[in-house]
């Protein structure tokens, strides 16, 4: 593996850690359910892309990189739909914003 190539999946790694640690911490600390959601899709998905990119990075096109690339792809297909799903089974429920927000009417 070349210097270059060692360089960018430590970035990768790095950058992946970093955005799982704020999604975590968004997780943690943010109010209600919606906030912890949209912390949660939103961040966690990009950490855990980085990491599924330095993997494709690290072995390249073939075997194990191939599977990356395919994690990226279900990441991205099934991480917005699962945030959504969880919205609107919460907005069923009844459960409510935090502060003074509010769904908007459905006419």
């Amino acid at each position: 593996m070349s210097a270059v190539q060692q360089i960018v999946v430590g970035l990768l790694v790095a950058v992946g850690s970093f955005f799982l640690a704020v999604g975590t911490f968004g997780l943690l600390r943010l109010p209600d359910v919606y906030n912890r959601m949209h912390a949660t899709s939103k961040a966690t998905t990009l950490g855990a892309a980085s990491l599924f990119l330095a993997g494709f990075v690290q072995y390249g096109p073939r075997g194990a990189g191939l599977t990356s690339l395919v994690g990226i792809v279900f990441l991205f297909i099934t991480a917005p739909t699962g945030a959504h799903m969880i919205s609107r089974s919460a907005q069923k429920m009844g459960i409510e914003f935090f502060g003074d927000a509010e769904w908007p009417d459905e006419d």
